[in-house]
């Protein structure tokens, strides 16, 4: 596949084009001319890139599937289908699957299960034997088998004991443990933000202390093992202070938050859409411009989709029942640009530091290199309907709104895929 891209501005602070309005030029998967004017050859495929983006190929951090075991809610076509219209050529895929990922066996299997796709899909290994946080999983034999992280998922490591092990054990062969924060005996049952929301909606409230006291304990066996830790999902002003002090400290620490909790606020429950059930749950408007700022600061790392599809019969019920979790995949550019965020803040949040964090090569944009890229419209209206989910499952709030930021052509492992 042969492909021109004129006219379009490069996002990638890695490269020296970037913030500069060029011409590319893709040639058997690799990027082989980048200038001005550059003049179409015979058999090229032609893309008029005014107005849009070209960035690093996006990477996801926090993406469940169903498969295996719960292909109902996703399978890893649909997962892909949908990451390659959200612009992601990279997702890293939780083990919370039947059964779970937690021996080299499956993680072989999702590896053999993704060949071939334009989409690059890496497993994420459990820490703990059936998510459970009382023994150990095969994380070396993962490792080797292709793991790229460990994690439990949505499911907090409760026992201290436990993960400092886990820290002691994974340090032997840089295994990276990626933790969700939640204390759960102050958590408890807890339906949505303890707040004045909470109280007028008369439900249990999840106090931003659960979360904040866990990231604390993190901190605390991350410094006494000098071992690496990062922490998922945050959504609370405290867990940035925190976060950022012990940054400051030299504590090996990062953290990633979810496009979602950097625009939806805790006011959008007051109608009980049981769509914008999340966890961590939505929180006010104070945490929403601190993660903002912890991101524009650098002590947020990394942007994730936090993708959790469900049928319908888990979401289309009273809000109490309802499961935790929205559809993201396809969403979280229209956030970030609705966020505020500019082209190079996504470039690095969303594309180079995932890698960075995993370990992983970072694509970039420089003649000679592999071409693994997103180009997107950042000011292009679209509806996300029913004919433009590519997902399984249907539980967005979005669903059948107006998104303003679209993506138009994603280009990895020497495949093409565009969006009219």
């Amino acid at each position: 596949m042969n492909l021109l891209i004129t006219g379009i501005v490069i996002a990638d602070p890695n490269s020296q084009f970037n913030q500069k309005k060029c011409d590319v030029r893709v040639e058997q998967g690799k990027i082989t001319a980048i200038g001005n004017n550059l003049t179409a050859s015979k058999n090229e495929q032609v893309f008029d890139g005014q107005g849009a983006v070209l960035s690093p190929g996006f990477f996801d951090l926090n993406c469940s599937i169903g498969d295996p075991g719960f292909e109902t809610k996703e399978d890893i076509n649909t997962a892909t289908e949908a990451a390659k219209a959200g612009g992601f050529t990279g997702i890293a895929v939780l083990p919370n699957t039947k059964p779970v990922v937690q021996s080299k066996a499956e993680v072989e299997y999702i590896i053999n299960r993704a060949k071939n796709n334009l989409v690059d899909v890496l497993p994420i290994g459990a820490v703990s034997q059936g998510l459970e946080g009382k023994e150990l999983a095969e994380l070396y034999d993962m490792k080797q088998a292709g793991a790229v992280a460990f994690s439990d998922g949505g499911k907090a490591i409760v026992d201290d004991g436990f993960m400092s092990r886990a820290l002691q054990y994974t340090q032997g062969f840089n295994g990276l443990l990626m933790v969700y924060p939640e204390n759960k005996s102050i958590a408890g049952k807890s339906q949505i933000n303890e707040s004045k929301t909470s109280v007028l909606l008369g439900m249990k409230g999840l106090p931003s202390l659960a979360e904040e006291m866990h990231i604390s304990r993190d901190i605390f066996l991350a410094t006494y093992h000098n071992a690496p830790v990062h922490i998922s999902n945050i959504s609370t002003a405290g867990s940035v202070a925190l976060i950022k002090k012990a940054k400051k400290d030299g504590v090996k620490i990062t953290c990633d938050v979810a496009a979602h909790h950097l625009v939806f606020t805790e006011e959008l429950l007051n109608d009980f859409d049981s769509n914008y059930k999340v966890k961590p749950p939505l929180r006010g408007k104070s945490d929403v411009k601190a993660l903002l700022t912890g991101l524009k600061d650098g002590t947020i790392d990394a942007i994730g989709s936090q993708h959790r599809p469900h049928e319908i019969e888990f979401k289309d019920v009273e809000f109490e029942i309802a499961s935790y979790g929205i559809i993201a995949l396809q969403t979280v550019l229209p956030l970030l640009i609705k966020a505020g965020l500019d082209a190079t803040q996504i470039a690095e949040k969303l594309s180079i530091n995932p890698r960075k964090l995993l370990g992983l090569a970072v694509p970039v944009i420089e003649e000679g290199a592999e071409a693994n890229f997103t180009v997107y419209n950042p000011t292009l209206q679209w509806e996300y309907n029913v004919a433009s989910n590519y997902s399984k499952s249907a539980n967005s709030p979005l669903l059948n709104k107006k998104l303003t930021g679209k993506v138009q052509l994603v280009f990895n492992n020497k495949q093409l895929q565009s969006y009219g």
